[in-house]
This record gives C-alpha cells, sequence and structure tokens, in this order.
C-alpha cells in the first residue's frame, strides 16, 4: 500500500512539468447543486487532461537506464497522450496500445506528442494482449495506465492541489474508471474529508465492485465517457475500499445535461467523462446540501464538431 506521503513526494516530482490548476466556481451551478462547488480545472492540465500527473510522475521516477528502450502503454486515449508527452520530456520513445474505437482526436494528440500508435481490438484484454506483444518486441517499459503506485500518487497530486486550493472541504468527488484518480484521492484526502467516486450507469463495474467487495473483472460499458470503461485495477481497489466514501451512479442523460451546465456556466468544454462529477453531486443533491464540495474537471480532449448537446452561438 501507499500514502499521502507518497503523493506529496510525487508533487515535487511533476512541478516543473505540470500546471497547478486553477479552481472555478459559479453561482448558478451552486444554486443548482444545493452546496457550493469547487471545479479542480484539469482539463486544462498539460496535454489536456489529468493523466499528465501519473505519467510524469511514474516516468521521472524511472532511471535513464530502466527506460533506455521507451515506455509502453494501453490507452483509450489520454493517458497514452500523456505518457507520450512525458517520454518526450526524457527523450525516449513511447509505444501506445489503443483500441480501435477510441477518439480519433486523442489517438492525433499521442501522435503529435510522438507516441508510436498501435491499433488494437476494442475489449480489455486485447489492449493487454497486445501490450504485452509490444513489451516483448521492443523492450520499452511498461506505464500501466492506473494500476500502479507511482499513477496512483502522481494522479492524487490533483486532490492535493484541490484542498490546498480551497479551505475546509467537506466532500471530494472524482470520476472512476480505472480508479487511479480515486485512489491517489483517497490517499491525499485527510480525515475529514470525504471522497466519493461518480461512474456512470452504463459503466458501473466500480459500483458493483466497492458494494459486493469483489472486484468486477471485465463487463461491456455503454457510455460517452470512454474515459471511465476500463474496469479498477487490483491496488486502486484495496485503496477505494478502504477509504471512499461511496461510488455514486448517474445516467447518460445526466452527464449531457451536466456537460451542458458546465458549457453554460463556467464557459468551460469538458470530456463526459469529467461531466459525471457535477452529475452526481446534481442526482444526489441531499447528499451534498449546503457543502462544501471540490470536484476535479479530468479532461478537455472532446471533439467540439461532435457535442452530445448543442452548444450556444457565440
Amino acid at each position: 500500500m501507499i500514502s499521502r506521503s507518497e503523493v506529496q513526494s510525487a508533487a515535487q516530482r511533476i512541478r516543473p512539468h505540470c500546471h497547478i490548476t486553477p479552481i472555478m466556481t459559479s453561482a448558478s451551478i451552486d444554486q443548482l447543486a444545493g452546496c457550493k462547488v469547487y471545479f479542480k480545472c484539469d482539463h486544462l492540465q498539460k496535454a489536456g487532461a489529468f493523466k499528465s500527473r501519473g505519467a510524469v510522475n511514474a516516468v521521472f521516477s524511472c532511471s535513464q537506464e530502466e527506460i533506455r528502450y521507451g515506455v509502453c502503454t494501453h490507452s483509450s486515449g489520454n493517458h497514452g497522450a500523456a505518457l507520450a508527452r512525458a517520454a518526450r520530456l526524457r527523450q525516449v520513445p513511447a509505444f501506445i496500445v489503443v483500441p480501435q474505437a477510441a477518439n480519433p482526436l486523442k489517438m492525433e494528440a499521442i501522435e503529435q506528442y510522438g507516441g508510436q500508435l498501435v491499433i488494437c481490438d476494442n475489449s480489455l484484454e486485447a489492449r493487454s494482449s497486445k501490450l504485452e506483444e509490444i513489451r516483448l518486441q521492443t523492450r520499452a517499459r511498461e506505464i500501466p495506465p492506473y494500476d500502479d503506485p507511482l499513477i496512483i500518487a502522481g494522479q492524487g497530486t490533483a486532490a492535493l492541489e484541490l484542498i490546498d486550493q480551497v479551505a475546509d472541504l467537506d466532500s471530494i468527488l472524482v470520476p472512476v474508471g480505472g480508479g487511479g484518480l480515486l485512489a491517489g484521492a483517497v490517499l491525499a484526502a485527510n480525515s475529514a474529508i470525504k471522497v466519493y467516486g461518480a461512474e456512470p450507469d452504463q459503466a458501473d463495474d466500480a459500483h458493483r465492485s466497492f458494494h459486493t467487495g469483489t472486484r468486477v473483472l471485465s463487463h461491456q460499458p455503454n457510455t460517452l465517457c470512454d474515459g471511465l470503461l476500463t474496469t479498477l485495477g487490483e491496488l486502486n481497489f484495496e485503496i477505494i475500499s478502504d477509504g471512499a466514501e461511496d461510488i455514486l451512479l448517474v445516467s447518460e442523460t445526466q452527464i449531457i445535461e451536466s456537460m451542458e451546465f458546465i458549457w453554460r456556466y463556467l464557459k468551460q468544454l469538458v470530456e463526459p467523462s469529467s461531466a459525471v462529477v457535477l452529475a452526481a453531486i446534481i442526482t444526489h443533491r441531499d447528499l451534498f446540501t449546503g457543502q462544501k464540495i471540490g470536484v476535479v474537471l479530468t479532461g478537455g480532449n472532446v471533439d467540439y464538431r461532435n457535442l452530445p448537446f448543442t452548444a450556444p452561438p457565440d
């Protein structure tokens, strides 16, 4: 298991290479939610997502000898772009296994940061097997997308910054896919702050895992949230089970509405995977009435030409 001290060390390690992202608020959203919501804007992070935190922490924790053949991973997009960028900073190659249904803009971003794309079938099993093939061929060091202590510690720096930026938070909400960010937030938070995950009800493996005590290893998600398709990692599940308050489910309709609210009131365009946190607050309003709530907007790599809502005119 890892502790808050590893998150604090990660914060120092990534500081030269990642933004300390801003906090945004909206009186209109507070009225909708019935509480004070503080948005940690990690969609404005390097490479457009919080994933840069974990990728930079992992890559810069390695010696040059350890990554002399490069790094490799599988990713639906954001982790791949973040790892490609981190590898470029260390001047080593990055091999990124990506499912064929991944967002084309995210695949373009991986290539723009110098990553070498390897396309595979859409299942998690296909991603894992192709990654192992690439790892053996290239001898690159594998940097997992979420189930890894260095990734978890790096992602936890978002919550660590949020706690430093906003005093006396009652709760923190973050999206949950593989669970790196939620596990990191659990480690970063003190005992006075409740930490929740938010998840689409059409991709509810983390919710089921949390409430049954048995990690769901395979499922077939059907959600707009392409960043929340994976199942919980093993280490992530242990940390979340021990420290998270709950994992809250929201509908696809609620996610789209919240994505539109964030655009309308904050003037920020975020991925559906980011909007689940506001959807969870509004859907489960009674849990948070009158509180100070911190949420992490995790990614902004959205195709503005294909939005699930109609953006207002300029």
